[in-house]
């Protein structure tokens, strides 16, 4: 009779008794299983045995299993084809059951590794307790997997309550581990399909067939009675919450080659699970019923769909949010963005892709942002978009023509914002030299991509034009890289063209960048500091890379260079080597300060040279805190620069003293140099002695850390005073004497490029305290040319936030409403000269920072509203969808091949934590739609219209959906079903299995999506089809072989 589960529970579960050692029991049997697999004992001589060793050494169930199915040391890369064997002798015996082999199976799966560098491990897997997992145990989970299905549908697999709850809460692990592993192998192959190789790991092709039989056992085991009968009990609550919270992550993973098990898997979940609760606590709040609940509602609310619009505002809103601060260009995700914004509409897609990004110039020039931001927008317009152009003109098919689309998008430019030649020369025009020629050089681009013939430029501009392609033609990056390597003077040519308008720029961003990672893998040291002080001393060609190139691929290398930089054995100087690392170190910073970055977007560890330094700068380090060596070189460095007697600064100060040890030293250094001259200890020539020395160009970017450390102790109150007055001293020597040669006065403008912002910062605070000081406007005049190149992080200046938040009538949020306004008025008119709304996405980042993504919706969907009633309703969506959609990039995940490089045993990736992000905060409204629908049924139904759209707009297909289909294939149903066959029947030909059992059939039953019932009533040689032969053991057929040995000869069992 079987024990009540709710008595048991309620009685303390398993009374075990008193704890017993089982240390000397897994000893003998870990020994026993080593010497029965190197003899490859046969399973009938291994029973012989077992129950004789079972008798002198009883174990436990689940430790048994994990003896069985743990890694050796002298195996640890797959299961022994032996154990499965052995472990159908110790099921038939009932020393195992299903619950200890699943969590064994769990506990050293390969699925381990993966889910690692996805960063989301269960609690108790991320503390490392398991030294040591298989390398490979996809081949042996799978075979496992499938027998532990037949068990399951033969009832004795699960024979009570107890193991029923067990298995439940061991397979949302599994569903928990298997949507890891497979997120990080997805991420792998787009990662590879971005750099143009495909190659599918075999590790992949394994996972997804044990994965296949795991989602075998899982549909058997959710529709097994005994199951179904104990997740009823009240107890099993937890276990029901668990098993719905992993249903409801795991189910997504199947859904395009499992369609039909994944629905019977939903219909569990929202409806037999939620059936299970009380009815009591169905009004309670209980969140995994509230939200499977709010997950049915949302899919079954209706609503009146609208026409659709792609209004103008649309992709204009995207293209600005792209680019206002550090380049967005992700190609990958612009198209599949615009794909599924124009369902495949090739020609809507391009005329308005070139509307769009004229229209993003025509805006940052009518709003004079400035030469920054016009410089990287013209850029973009000339050298980034006829590529982008040339990727879709691919989709084109007669009659339609990239030709077509240019002329038809160019018609609609307005010609006040982007003239002709000859309104160039009308005594009208104002000219402007980031929109005069644009329409020019764009066409000259688009044909040098092979978009447009050269003897149609005149037709499409409407006049005769004097500019020609560029003489040695369409670059190809390949042959750039090879003339770098061989001539570093092409190097910096190169630099000197990426200022150039011609279409060509791209093609250079590239070749660059794989420069920059062979000179760092070659260590040839020299050419690279030419090139990063090129690029360092030109803030504005950092933009321009960054159209063409994520950050983590051009300062990966550098990072990784600077890390492991090391003196030569032989080396004869060292002031070149100083000079040669803080070249590079200059050019990281410059990307890192310009665009905020953090070391996660660098792909670096915590405990990395440069993110050390990024952590220093704040804070000088206490003399009782330094090393004694650290103290040796902080003397060396004090003497060696101030100490006029002691000879200056020798080699034997820079050869004890490797580069990363000066530079986390150096604010050390400067509190120190405060310290002294605002106490009468170092005189004002010693002080210039020292400054000469810094701005040499071999310790000139020790500046950076130096100035940063001076402007944050400019804020500090506290040092208000002499300390203060000594770090104004210090700065005066440094910004208002030209010290120098030309070179280091061009490096010194570098350094002031990164520090500009800070620095001015801490000045206007000293300035607050100390309103007569006349010390200050001079240093703040000297930057004033650096303020404009310092940053490029969509951060408001302090007179735009002063004038938003002044916004009459609501402040911010009126503002928001009044951008959306015209958002669909421009949209409603969109007539020929028709300016573009003015507007700066730093506007809706602001707003979304300082009101937070709930509040900052409900302004936008209270817009909404009022447009929808006046009859605006499909393009107020619309420009609401590409607000929401649009990427926002001071909140930013880093890129998927992020967790492949910094992933390690020591170092497991995990993701940064995010903002919550207007798309989520939809959601959450749209799960709400029910109780919203009460109160306000127009603004619920907006809801859950615009969170459709926003959803749509934003999907991304798998890979396997176009270019993996058959990876897949292995999950297949209905009419695939026989792949299963040929899963199983592979599955055991690997592992030694006997030839009967892989011929066990799995017929679905004439193509039907009906599986029947696992485990359920029916005829019992007829389980829903599948066809598990005779016997009810749950590993039985598995055929012996091998040879007897008398295994235990000198063993003593008596």
């Amino acid at each position: 009779m079987e024990m009540d589960v709710d008595m048991f529970m309620a009685s303390g579960g398993f009374d075990m008794g008193p704890v017993r050692d089982y240390t000397k029991s897994k000893e003998e049997w870990a020994r026993f299983l080593d010497r029965c697999i190197s003899s490859r004992l046969d399973p009938e001589t291994f029973e012989s045995y077992i129950e004789l060793l079972y008798s002198k050494h009883p174990l436990p169930p689940a430790i048994i299993a994990d003896i069985c199915l743990k890694p050796q040391s002298s195996n640890h890369e797959s299961l022994d084809p032996r154990i499965p064997r052995y472990i159908q002798v110790l099921s038939h015996h009932k020393l195992i059951d299903t619950p200890s082999v699943l969590k064994a199976l769990y506990k050293y799966s390969t699925s381990h590794v993966q889910a690692q560098k996805a960063g989301n491990l269960p609690p108790e897997d991320s503390e490392d307790k398991v030294p040591l997992r298989w390398g490979s145990s996809y081949a042996a989970e799978e075979v496992i997997f499938y027998r532990l299905t037949k068990a399951v549908a033969m009832g004795t697999g699960i024979v009570n309550a107890g193991d029923a709850l067990e298995v439940c809460k061991l397979m949302a692990k599994w569903m928990a581990l298997f949507t890891s592993a497979s997120t990080v192998f997805e991420h792998e192959v787009m990662g590879q399909l971005q750099n143009g190789q495909l190659q599918i790991p075999q590790s992949r092709d394994e996972m997804e067939a044990a994965r296949a039989a795991f989602v075998m056992l899982l549909l058997g085991i959710c529709e097994n009675q005994t199951v179904l009968g104990a997740l009823s009990r009240p107890f099993a609550k937890s276990t029901r919450r668990a098993l719905s919270e992993s249903l409801a992550s795991f189910i997504p993973s199947i859904l395009q080659s499992a369609s039909q098990i994944a629905s019977r898997l939903e219909l569990f979940r929202t409806e037999t699970l939620a059936s299970f609760e009380p009815p009591d606590e169905k009004d309670a709040t209980h969140p995994v019923i509230d939200d499977m609940e709010s997950s049915m509602a949302l899919d079954n609310f209706v609503v009146s769909e609208l026409p659709i619009a792609n209004s103008r505002a649309g992709l204009y809103i995207y293209l600005n949010a792209c680019l206002v601060g550090r380049p967005l260009i992700d190609d990958a995700a612009l198209f599949n963005y615009l794909h599924n914004r124009y369902q495949g509409d090739i020609q809507s897609t391009t005329i308005d892709l070139i509307l769009a990004s004229f229209d993003v110039l025509a805006n940052a020039v009518f709003r004079n942002e400035g030469q920054q931001a016009s410089y990287v927008l013209r850029s973009y317009l000339i050298n980034k978009l006829p590529l982008l152009l040339a990727t879709l003109a691919t989709s084109m098919y007669p009659p339609l023509s990239a030709q077509f689309c240019i002329t038809e998008a160019l018609s609609q430019v307005d010609t006040n914002a982007f003239p002709t030649l000859s309104a160039m020369f009308d005594d009208t025009h104002h000219n402007n030299t980031f929109t005069d020629s644009v329409r020019q050089d764009f066409c000259f681009a688009c044909c040098l991509h092979g978009l447009i013939p050269e003897s149609s430029i005149e037709g499409l501009l409407g006049e005769i034009t004097y500019q020609t392609l560029p003489q040695a033609g369409r670059y190809v990056k390949e042959q750039l890289v090879e003339e770098c390597m061989g001539d570093p003077e092409r190097i910096q040519r190169l630099v000197s063209e990426m200022d150039n308008m011609d279409g060509n720029v791209g093609a250079v961003c590239q070749a660059l960048t794989e420069v920059i990672g062979r000179l760092c893998h070659n260590k040839e040291t020299m050419t690279l500091k030419l090139l990063c002080s090129q690029l360092a001393k030109k803030p504005l060609s950092l933009d321009v890379m960054l159209l063409f190139d994520k950050p983590f691929t051009i300062l990966h290398p550098l990072c990784e260079l600077l890390n492991n930089w090391r003196y030569e054995e032989d080396q004869g100087e060292y002031q070149p080597v100083y000079e040669e690392f803080g070249s590079v170190l200059l050019l990281v910073l410059a990307f890192i300060y310009r665009y905020n970055l953090s070391t996660m977007d660098l792909g670096i560890h915590s405990d990395s040279f440069v993110a050390k330094l990024l952590g220093i700068h704040q804070i000088d380090k206490p003399q009782e805190e330094l090393t004694e060596q650290e103290n040796r070189h902080l003397r060396g460095w004090i003497l060696g620069l101030f100490d006029t007697e002691s000879g200056g600064l020798a080699d034997e100060l820079l050869s004890s003293c490797p580069p990363q040890d000066f530079y986390l030293l150096v604010p050390t250094l400067f509190h120190q140099m405060v310290l002294a001259f605002c106490t009468n200890h170092l005189d004002e020539e010693s002080l210039k002695t020292g400054v000469e020395y810094l701005v040499n160009t071999f310790l000139l970017p020790s500046l950076v850390p130096a100035m940063l450390y001076m402007s944050n102790q400019l804020w500090i109150e506290l040092n208000h005073g002499q300390e203060h007055k000594a770090v104004i001293r210090i700065l005066q020597l440094i910004l208002l004497t030209k010290q120098g040669s030309t070179e280091a006065q061009t490096m010194l403008s570098s350094v002031v490029n990164i520090i500009a912002v800070p620095l001015e910062y801490g000045l206007r605070s000293y300035q607050r305290f100390d309103p007569k000081s006349q010390a200050i406007e001079p240093l703040l005049k000297a930057m004033r040319d650096n303020l404009r190149l310092s940053r490029r992080t969509a951060s408001a200046t302090n007179n735009e936030l002063e004038s938003w938040c002044g916004t009459a009538n609501g402040g911010l949020a009126a503002l928001i409403r009044h951008t959306v306004q015209g958002f669909v008025s421009w949209s409603v008119h969109p007539g020929l000269n028709v300016m573009p709304t003015s507007y700066t996405h730093r506007q809706i980042l602001l707003a979304l920072k300082m009101h937070g993504a709930k509040r900052f919706l409900h302004t936008i969907l209270e817009e909404v509203k009022a447009q929808t009633e006046a009859g605006n309703g499909s393009i107020a969506h619309d420009v609401a969808t590409a607000l929401i959609c649009a990427p926002d990039v001071t909140n930013m995940p880093p890129p998927p091949e992020i967790g492949l490089v910094m992933d390690s045993s020591n170092h497991p990736f995990a993701p940064p934590q995010l903002r919550i992000s207007l798309r989520a905060a939809l959601k959450a409204e749209a799960e709400d739609c029910k109780v919203i629908q009460k109160k306000d049924p127009a603004m619920a139904e907006i809801i859950v219209r615009l969170y459709r759209k926003v959803e749509a707009q934003m999907l991304v297909p798998p890979p396997a959906e176009s270019m993996l289909q058959g990876e897949l294939a292995n999950l297949g149903l209905g009419e695939n079903a026989a792949a299963l066959n040929d899963a199983l029947a592979a599955a055991a030909q690997n592992d030694g299995l006997g030839g009967d059992e892989a011929n066990m059939s799995l017929d679905l039953g004439n193509g039907s999506s009906d599986m029947g019932h696992l485990g359920g009533a029916g005829d019992s040689s007829h389980h829903g089809g599948l066809d598990f032969g005779g016997s009810d053991d749950m590993f039985g057929g598995l055929g012996a072989g091998g040879n007897s040995t008398d295994l235990l000869d000198g063993w003593d069992l008596t």
